[in-house]
Formats: structure tokens, sequence, C-alpha cells
């Protein structure tokens, strides 16, 4: 997290001005403009669902066949990646346009779902996708100091974490502490979709509670909270 330092937060270098060209050679535009290439015009929760959208399609399309290096390829094929900054200004800073929050689950991968590219996504993960202290902070530093105008806290289908948390089965002292927040979403006669969908809409109110900076960022449009869930089979990822 190299850069500038604004406001006690250390960040990215963003400058405004481009690089001096050498005799011979055109000017290097401006740091921030390189960063932001792929940084969508419209609304990002927008567009990170048009994203999906076509990610579940290629997802789908891939179960159709039987071989698993055949899916592998298919996926590679159609995976619909637009856009990628230059790896030479990711160097130098980076200037996502959106943060997930997300489970910690091998099958979960945001930048597979939002078909993004490196230095487009801020991504926080945990089991079970809660609201802990470290991954609150990490957001703290992706809004105060990124600019970041979106943070999706997205469940997912199949939870194991939201499964161990309407459990009785026994945990070890830290499993226990993780499920603690997940376990006070819960409400009577909730399945395990419904208690993922509950879990998510907790954990993204959970983030202005116990933030004062993401309370007030909300309060100023400068930022948006939204939960959403994602179904493994179909690859889609819907907004609760």
């Amino acid at each position: 997290m190299g850069g500038l330092v604004l406001g006690g937060w250390a960040s990215p270098a963003t400058a405004a001005g481009g690089v001096p060209a050498a005799a011979g050679k055109p000017a290097r535009r401006p740091l921030a403009e390189r960063l932001q290439v792929c940084r969508p015009a419209g609304d990002p929760l927008d567009e990170l669902l048009r994203r999906n959208l076509s990610f579940s399609e290629v997802w789908q399309q891939a179960q159709a066949s039987g071989d698993p290096q055949e899916r592998a390829r298919l996926l590679q094929e159609r995976w619909p990646l637009g856009c990628q900054v230059r790896p030479e200004a990711l160097a130098e800073g980076q200037q996502p346009w959106a943060a997930i929050l997300c489970c910690a689950d091998s099958r979960v991968a945001p930048e597979w779902l939002f078909a993004s590219g490196s230095g487009e996504l801020f991504e926080v993960r945990c089991a079970g996708n809660t609201a802990f202290d470290a991954g609150v902070a990490s957001l703290e530093y992706a809004v105060a100091a990124l600019a970041v105008p979106l943070i999706l806290v997205m469940g997912h289908s199949g939870c194991g974490a939201v499964q161990a948390a309407m459990a009785t089965a026994p945990l070890t002292p830290l499993l226990q502490e993780l499920v603690g927040p997940i376990r006070a979403s819960l409400r009577p006669g909730l399945d395990l979709a419904g208690a993922v969908r509950a879990n998510a809409v907790a954990a993204a109110a959970g983030l202005g509670q116990r933030s004062a900076l993401l309370r007030q960022a909300e309060a100023d449009g400068r930022l948006r909270i939204v939960a959403a869930v994602f179904d493994i089979a179909s690859g889609r990822v819907q907004v609760v």
C-alpha cells in the first residue's frame, strides 16, 4: 500500500501530471488515468451484475461437457474478461472501483464471477463473509484512501460457515467466534438458503454499524453498501 500519505492513510500514487517525454518518446499519461482505464462509466453495481450475467452464461455452457479439461478450455476461451490495466501502472498504484466482502470458500472467486482484471476489485474474504474487525478496517482503507464507491457483501449457496452456525456440533474457540455474527443473524425456521441471505444482509448492515467512517461515507453519498448472494450452480449473483 505504498504511495502518498493522505489523512494518515498510505494511498497509491495518483499523480495528476504525466511523466515528461524522453527524446523521441511520447509523454506517459497520468497514473490515475492509466489506472482507471477499466473503470465503468455507469453505476458500479450495474456493471458488476452485467459482467456476472455474461460469466454465468459461460459457466452454464461449460457444464454441458463431461470432461473437466474440456470445461476448463471452454471457460478460458469464453470467459468474458474485457479489460486489463497495464502492469506498469499497477506497479505504481491501484484505483479499484468496487470492493467485495465475500466468503473464503474455494468456489467463490470474485475475479471470475465478475470477469474483472487486476486492479478492478478490492477483495476482503473470510469464511461466512462476516464483518470481522480486520475486514472492516480493510474496507475503511478502500473507502478512505482509494475512494471505492461500492461495497458488495456477497454470501453464496451451500456456505459451510453458515451451516456450522446453524448446527450444534462443538467448534474450536476461534470457529465459535467466527460463527457468532452468523448465528446472531438467524431467525427460527430458516433453511440454509434463507440463512445465507439473512447473513449477507446482516453483514452488510454491520459494516455501517461497526464503522463510523463507512457510516459517514454512506450518509455523504460517497458509498453504497449492498448485500447479494452467489448461486454456485448457475453462476448468478443476485442482490438481496
